[in-house]
């Protein structure tokens, strides 16, 4: 993606099923459930770089003795700092003889994360004042075990400020911070309640002595019965992950099933994570062995390792995000690599005819590196495309006679897609970089290009990229750059449609304006003389957000002009300034309907159409409308 979108995470949950000695004496490690937690967090590492943190649960602890543990880093390579700390810190355990591997009663007693119940998270920041303090996991402390709470999550909340409200309503005094910090105290506050009606009812019906409480509750606690009081009012994209003191532990869905999450378990562990790949290549699993996390529901895991599923929340029709298909998640995953070749596959017919037909002229590639899969489905789609162009004129030119040596070697051995790696990526641009232009400066120097790949003046040069979401790096950076190739024509095609919509469920794209087809719209009315539409647009989106109507009124923007139209214009808009090449520069986007087409089971399309799964949606999207109509560079939630 030449415009990286950012604040997609990761979460990842161990928790072991037997005792530490277990695995030391099958896998020869008392850390095999650390060791495990690391390989999940690194294996969707491209789910976060910038923030990781990690919490322990350590069971059947004597009163006195910790019980939970956290660490936290936002610096470069957190995760490897993390775990670097962590098993420096055990090793010199182990040299000072403090430590016994053999035993795992030692590991337990002496090593932080020595542990049944792990939590790990991996998370974007969104801006350049991203810090330790909104790193998850969010720690709830109490000297009860059953009150103490490790929270993280993948997620975005439509609605913080209206939780926030209710937190007051209820008597508490919450800070308003972020969305994590309104759910965990709103996680928390009915977590103390179901606590406190147990702990009442064993005290003053059952008469329980103290010690006999505290087990009991632990017993009876239901986290599942939290989680539908707690969840009552969120309205947003999530995947939760909770660790409770006593050893409990959750994993909560969306009713739309927005945010992805999988499990699996055996007889020695239960484990989740973001992405099904990961839990395969970690466990070393089978496609079917490994299940997904039903929308609406929470995952419940008792301290004696029993694990139930239950509905928290109602149902809502299933709007999975098609952005982690497309961009997101690893494409090692086996359906996210179909669906990526797919969605180039059925860019072909839109490529060939901008290249005019002309095989023997035109050089395919991609910008790296997301965009990868897409590129071989497109190339594969070409090779069969003119595979069969190729065989029709075969059989005409056999039935009329003109089957000749020298029409062979122009059919079969020549004109046929060329492949090539034309743009390279060197360094990876940091997005916690503030400043813009400082950004602007440093991805020119991203990209670089392969010298010769393209023959001056007479090749077109076909570029795929996932998506096209502001296109600044395009015309400050990437159609700069293939310039200097000289080619007759570039080409950028996008796996994904048009982006014309803010995104509030999880990806942090927010601000309408900054989005090139918005961009590109604007520009159109106003060449047309239809610039009225945009205070019509701005006096419906006031009357939303004021009584709640959940319409999408930015739609309007668009319906005067067809998608062409829109790509068009953008063609014109990202065209690089002040360079001495004249060819031609061609925008091409993925349809609607292609999309659906190639990720059938993924119906979040609400960024490319407008239709949003949650009221909150429709809130966000005439709220950014507003801010941009203000000039405001508020949040739209």
């Amino acid at each position: 993606m030449s415009d990286k979108l950012t604040h997609e995470c990761g979460i990842a949950m161990v928790r072991l099923k037997k005792p530490l000695q277990y695995y030391q004496e099958k896998y020869d490690t008392p850390l095999w459930g650390v060791t495990k937690l690391y390989l999940l967090m690194e294996k969707q590492h491209n789910r976060g770089q910038d923030g990781a943190g990690v919490a322990c649960v350590k069971l059947d602890m004597p009163a006195g003795e910790p019980f939970m543990f956290r660490e936290r880093c936002v610096k470069s390579n957190p995760l490897d700092k993390i775990f670097k700390q962590l098993l420096g810190n055990y090793h010199k355990q182990v040299d000072k003889g403090t430590i016994h591997p053999e035993f795992a009663d030692t590991v337990k007693q002496k090593f932080d994360f020595g542990g049944e119940l792990l939590l790990g998270h991996l998370r974007y920041g969104t801006s350049g004042g991203y810090n330790i303090s909104s790193c998850h996991p969010f720690f709830r402390r109490s000297p009860w075990p059953t009150r103490n709470l490790a929270l993280c999550g993948n997620f975005n909340l439509t609605n913080t400020a209206e939780l926030n409200s209710n937190l007051i309503s209820m008597g508490q005094h919450p800070i308003f911070a972020t969305d994590t910090q309104a759910l965990l105290e709103k996680i928390g506050f009915f977590l103390d309640e179901e606590h406190t009606n147990i702990y009442r009812y064993l005290r003053d019906v059952e008469k329980l002595p103290g010690r006999e409480i505290s087990a009991r509750i632990s017993k009876e606690l239901d986290l599942a019965r939290v989680l539908k009081h707690a969840g009552d009012k969120w309205d947003g994209g999530y995947v939760l992950a909770g660790a409770v003191g006593n050893g409990d532990a959750f994993v909560a869905r969306d009713p739309s099933g927005i945010r992805p999450c999988f499990y699996f378990e055996n007889d020695e562990v239960i484990a989740f994570a973001s992405e099904r790949a990961p839990l395969m290549t970690v466990f070393d699993l089978e496609l079917a062995e490994v299940e997904e996390v039903p929308p609406g529901h929470v995952m419940v895991i008792k301290r004696d390792g029993v694990m139930t599923s239950t509905a928290f929340q109602p149902e809502m029709p299933r709007t999975s995000c098609t952005f982690e298909r497309i961009y997101f998640s690893r494409g090692n995953d086996i359906d996210i690599y179909r669906e990526r070749k797919a969605l180039g596959a059925r860019l072909v017919d839109q490529v060939v005819a901008a290249v005019e037909n002309d095989w023997a002229h035109s050089v395919f590639s991609f910008i790296p590196n997301t965009a990868e899969v897409a590129y071989y489905g497109m190339v594969a789609a070409l090779h069969e495309k003119r595979r069969l162009e190729v065989k029709d004129e075969i059989l005409r030119a056999s039935q009329a006679g003109e089957l000749t040596e020298e029409k062979l070697d122009e059919l079969i051995l020549r004109n046929w897609p060329r492949a090539e790696k034309v743009v390279s990526k060197d360094i990876k641009l940091r997005t916690f970089i503030g400043q813009e232009n400082l950004r602007n400066q440093l991805a020119s120097h991203v990209y670089d290009i392969s010298y010769g790949s393209v023959e001056p003046g007479k090749d077109n040069l076909v570029c795929v990229d996932d998506s096209i979401v502001r296109g600044t790096t395009l015309r400050k950076s990437i159609l700069r750059i293939l310039t200097r190739l000289n080619p007759r024509k570039i080409v950028v095609v996008s796996t994904a449609p048009q982006i014309r919509y803010p995104d509030c469920y999880g990806i942090d794209m927010s601000e309408i304006g900054k989005f090139i087809a918005f961009e590109a719209t604007v520009a159109l009315l106003k060449e047309t003389g239809q610039e009225d539409i945009l205070t019509e647009v701005y006096q419906d989106c006031l009357k939303a957000v004021e009584t709640g109507e959940q319409v999408n009124h930015v739609k309007k923007i668009y319906t005067p002009f067809t998608p062409e139209q829109i790509s068009a214009k953008i063609s014109r808009i990202v065209y690089p300034k002040n360079v001495e090449w004249a060819g031609e520069v061609e925008v091409i986007y993925q349809t609607v309907d292609n999309l659906h087409a190639a990720v059938p089971n993924h119906s979040g399309d609400w960024f490319f159409t407008g239709n949003y799964p949650t009221p909150g949606g429709f809130r966000v999207v005439n709220q950014a409308y507003i801010n941009y109509f203000e000039n405001s560079d508020a949040r739209s939630y």
